[in-house]
């Protein structure tokens, strides 16, 4: 059986912290995080017409799936856990009710999966998730961002099969349901 895939790269810059983490990486930090897609064709194969023929997705039509569901909300911003509270105190806007702030924020997490706002204090974008923002649970929030988009692109001949998340040049984790 002929199988084709095509990834696609993204590199953003953001901030986290693994709050729970035994060591350093409790403490806030940032990564140039490279994220890459990984499509392949179905059981059909490629496209067989059209604007996208014999193409498993338009590398264009993924890399603005990309740049709308993780540079736009992430790039140069921070990346926090809904139940992070000590941090996101931090990021409250001065006058804010903390608490009431950060059950909209939650409020936001449990209907949508995320909440991206820049309404803290230094009007810092803040990109904020359900689990803690390790390589291992972004690659998985990210791959459920973009899993109906890159079957939307495509037509349906694509699947997305994999989200790769780099934290550093050494170190990666991969979701593939």
């Amino acid at each position: 059986m002929t199988t084709y895939t095509v990834t696609r790269r993204l590199e953003i810059d953001a901030g986290h912290r693994v709050m729970t983490h035994g060591s350093k990486c409790r403490h806030l930090h940032g990564h140039r995080f490279v994220i890459e897609a990984e499509c392949r064709a179905g059981a059909d194969g490629l496209h067989a017409t059209g604007e996208q023929s014999d193409m498993v997705i338009d590398f264009g039509f993924l890399a603005e799936a990309l740049a709308q569901e993780v540079e736009a909300p992430c790039d140069h911003g921070f990346i926090a856990a809904a139940g992070d509270d000590e941090l996101l105190a931090m990021f409250a806007p001065v006058d804010a009710d903390v608490a009431a702030w950060r059950a909209d924020l939650a409020a936001a997490v449990a209907r949508d999966g995320r909440c991206l706002t820049t309404e803290t204090r230094l009007a810092t974008k803040l990109y904020v998730i359900a689990r803690q923002p390790t390589a291992e649970r972004l690659a998985a929030h990210w791959y459920g961002r973009l899993e109906a988009e890159v079957t939307r692109r495509s037509a349906g001949v694509a699947a997305l099969v994999a989200v790769r998340v780099w934290e550093t040049p050494n170190s990666m984790a991969e979701y593939r349901p």
